[in-house]
């Protein structure tokens, strides 16, 4: 995440601090507080608005889409919090006028506060089915809406037309906009247009190659970009890592996995020839990195090294790749990047069988790569492997700077889930004591 981006929420969420001395002078501190806590949260809710546009400047100021969607969610959960707290302390100021317009913007406040609640609640319950999520996700927009709505018409101790009600209509504005751009139909946002020209399996997926109908995308190997499989009846876009390189004919491959209800849906109707509608590119996976790398892969997460593999020019330094499946012939891309290891003096291809030699480590990573300590890091894979591995890497001399990852995940929760297994988890033993 770009220092650079947190910096400028940070000065955006203090900027109203400029007038607190001059409204403190005239407002009880507490009311005024609560009131302070809505502005926060129309902030937070409408930067995430505006992350959520994707357009290219979002990564200049907030860093890679992967960061930039984290950055969407804590925005999201804070803006939550806040307008929590905002509810909960009373914001009354007594002596300001009331009328109709204020008795109906209370009751947007509360639609919205309200709103939110549930659809929070659906966010981060991961369980929940992606597509139930995708679209209740769509309509928090509408609760920042009433949010700002609220704000413009509610008591407060300073006019819409004073400095800081100008700053809040701003505010607004931007994440009013923001909110329709992302909800209007697609073709209003740059995208490409392919086709489907190749099926091929790869593992227990496919790779699925995509021919230019009109004008190409333009990427750098280890980019990822949303992809809307409109051929098949599937609007709705969704990332995937390309897994080959630019090439001067503009075609592009993403390797699928069936690694959840989305995906098992793609992979049941994809056909040759089929219209395909793609977003992007977006990411840094690799870019800039240099010397002798380590690239580890587990299952799917291969599909940026194949890019970077085909890209690799012997100025780049060194390459281990190591590709962590149960069975080789489960592995996707083997064959290719065997071929590319061949071909390629400074790249080393390792496939481990995790059914024979058990789960991929930092130890086995440092006996197969050699030293570690100049070495750069690049994984891609299941985040418990991730974190396990990124841990053990640092007891071995290999700091978090030197340690490569994405955590692109377009929906996460709050760690409930582990909560709701601990619970459940507790609920066995309590019967056990109860049966004793």
């Amino acid at each position: 995440m770009r220092p650079f981006g947190l910096i400028v929420i940070a000065a955006l969420l203090l900027t109203p601090f400029i007038w607190w001395p001059a409204l403190a002078a005239t407002a009880p501190a507490g009311a005024l507080f609560s009131q302070y806590l809505g502005l926060w949260a129309l902030i937070a809710m409408a930067l995430g608005q505006i992350i959520a546009t994707k357009l290219p400047l979002i990564e200049t100021v907030f860093g890679p889409m992967d960061q930039s969607y984290r950055l969407h969610k804590w925005l999201g959960i804070g803006g939550f919090v806040t307008v929590l707290m905002h509810d909960t302390i009373d914001a009354e100021i007594k002596g300001l006028p009331a009328g109709a317009l204020v008795d109906l913007s209370e009751t947007m406040g509360d639609l919205s506060l309200n709103g939110l609640i549930f659809f929070i609640a659906v966010t981060v319950l991961t369980f929940i089915p992606y597509n139930i999520w995708k679209w209740t996700h769509r309509l928090i927009g509408i609760c920042f809406v009433m949010g700002a709505f609220h704000y413009l018409f509610t008591q407060k101790p300073f006019a819409n037309t004073d400095p800081l009600g100008i700053y809040m209509m701003v505010i607004c504005g931007l994440g009013t906009l923001a909110y329709v751009y992302t909800s209007a139909p697609r073709v209003v946002r740059p995208f490409r247009n392919y086709k489907i020209t190749k099926l091929e399996p790869q593992g227990a997926g496919i790779a699925v190659d995509m021919a230019p109908a009109g004008k190409p995308l333009r990427h750098e190997a280890g980019q990822f970009a949303f992809v809307s499989f409109v051929g098949a009846g599937l609007t709705e876009p969704h990332p995937f890592t390309l897994s080959s390189a630019p090439n001067e004919d503009g075609t592009l491959r993403v390797t699928i996995a069936p690694l959840g209800d989305y995906t098992n849906r793609v992979l049941g109707r994809l056909k040759d020839g089929g219209a395909v509608r793609v977003e992007g590119p977006f990411g840094r996976f690799g870019r800039g990195v240099r010397g002798r790398q380590i690239w580890v892969a587990a299952g799917i997460g291969v599909t940026p090294f194949v890019a970077l593999a085909q890209r690799l020019r012997p100025e780049d330094g060194e390459v281990t790749l190591i590709l962590s499946a149960k069975h080789a012939a489960d592995a996707p891309h083997a064959a290719e990047l065997m071929a590319l290891a061949a071909e390629k003096a400074n790249l080393e291809l390792v496939i481990w069988e995790s059914a024979s030699r058990g789960r991929l480590d930092a130890a086995a990573v440092a006996q197969i790569a050699g030293e570690l300590k100049q070495a750069k890091v690049l994984f891609c894979g299941p985040v418990p492997m991730r974190k396990a591995l990124g841990a053990g890497l640092r007891a071995l001399g290999v700091p978090a700077r030197r340690y490569h990852y994405e955590q692109f995940e377009i929906r996460t929760g709050i760690g409930l889930q582990w909560v709701l297994n601990w619970l459940w988890a507790r609920r066995d033993v309590v019967l056990k004591r109860g049966r004793a």
